[in-house]
Order: structure tokens, then C-alpha cells, then sequence
């Protein structure tokens, strides 16, 4: 089976060092920084959108989204593994999987280079495809990115039907990523969602722990 997860929420929680990056940018180019426990609610939807919602309304345009991202970048990459770190369970989990012989992919709307990076340094040899925010590829909820994860296993020659691939996410954007691509979707709820929010989703699966995951596969 191929897996499908979602990388901010579902196997890391990543919220203190994406909050100090923000933080990092909002200052720089003066404006007001927010606390960190306020950041789960402005992420979900790339880098771009994060800037963007913790701006204060009347500066949300793309000129001062662009000029902040240009200081979100730089200390994001030196700084993105800071605090981030895998939830309790994950690293046992994907163990499970791949020793069961699944194939794990992971879909992500954080921009390639720090996805591929933080994958590569927490998950080492985990994964067989990794992708990311591209530029001029739509991001979540749009399907693009599970079409593309088959298309880049079919070059491995790992040919999958869509009865062979599950998606697992914490948020509505997975949720409806899942729904688009008509996959079945599992929802995580120690993620950046709560589980009032998840119930909505109408997930064929909703999990409070990763290892609760093995009894789905």
C-alpha cells in the first residue's frame, strides 16, 4: 500500500520554529509578532498564506507578503529543526509500515527545499517520495501533489491503484486534498486542528495515537 502523510500536524510538530520564523520576518520589517501557542490556527496553507494571515489585515497584500517571506526563508532553513521534532509514536509507526512492506510518500504545502531537509534529517531513509510547495504547482487542497507522488513512484516502478493508497493529515486542507483526489482520508487529532474541527470532515478514520494507525492498514 502506498501512504500518503501529511508532514506539519501529522508526523511533526513544527509550530515553535515556524512561529519564530514568522516572529523572525514580522520584526524585521516592522511589524507586530504574535505569541506562539497563536500560530496553529495561521498555518495549513504554505509559507505564503502563513505570512500573510499573521499580518495585520491592513498590510495583506503580496508585495508585503514577498517582502517578509524574503526574511522567513533565510531563518527558517538555518532554524527549521530547531524545536520541530516527530510526535510520540511516529517514529514507530513508520518503522511498522515499512517493515509491513508499505510505501510511504509524504505531501506537504511547506516549500520543497525545507520539506525535503527536515524529512531527510528526522526521517532518514523513510521515505521514497517527498513532496513539497513548486513553484508553478498548486498547492493543497488541490490533488496535484497526490497525482504527482504516483506518477513518481510509477518511474520506481511501483505501480499503485488508487484502492492502494491512503492518505493520513490533520487538517480540513488534507481532508479535502483526500476528497479531491478520492482517496480515503485518516484524520489525526494531535495535530494543529482540534477534534470539533476534524469531526467535520467526515474522515473514514480519525486516530488519537499514530500507533492506532496499524489497525487501519
Amino acid at each position: 500500500m502506498l501512504i500518503i502523510f501529511d508532514l506539519d500536524g501529522t508526523l511533526i510538530n513544527t509550530i515553535d520554529d515556524l512561529g519564530q520564523a514568522c516572529n523572525h520576518a514580522l520584526s524585521a520589517c516592522g511589524y507586530p509578532t504574535h505569541q506562539i501557542e497563536d500560530y496553529p490556527r495561521l498555518v495549513g496553507n504554505g509559507i505564503n498564506k502563513l505570512i500573510e494571515r499573521a499580518l495585520p489585515q491592513e498590510h495583506r497584500n503580496e508585495e508585503t507578503v514577498m517582502q517578509l517571506r524574503a526574511f522567513f526563508v533565510p531563518y527558517y532553513d538555518e532554524h527549521n529543526c530547531d524545536l520541530t521534532h516527530p510526535y510520540d509514536g511516529i517514529p514507530e509507526l513508520l518503522a511498522a509500515l515499512k517493515a509491513a512492506g508499505n510505501t510511504l510518500a509524504v505531501a506537504s504545502n511547506k516549500y520543497q527545499a525545507a520539506t525535503e531537509k527536515i524529512v531527510a534529517q528526522l526521517f532518514p531513509d523513510m521515505f521514497d517520495v517527498v513532496l513539497g510547495e513548486r513553484e508553478n504547482v498548486a498547492r493543497k487542497p488541490d490533488p496535484q501533489i497526490v497525482y504527482d507522488i504516483v506518477e513518481a513512484m510509477r518511474r520506481l516502478g511501483n505501480e499503485v491503484t488508487d484502492k492502494e493508497i491512503l492518505y493520513i493529515g490533520d487538517s480540513l486542507v488534507d481532508a479535502e486534498t483526500a476528497k479531491a483526489a478520492k482517496l480515503p482520508f485518516v484524520a489525526c487529532t494531535w495535530g494543529f486542528c482540534t477534534r470539533e474541527q476534524l469531526l467535520t470532515a467526515q474522515a473514514n478514520h480519525m486516530v488519537d495515537h499514530p500507533l492506532e494507525i496499524l489497525r487501519i492498514i
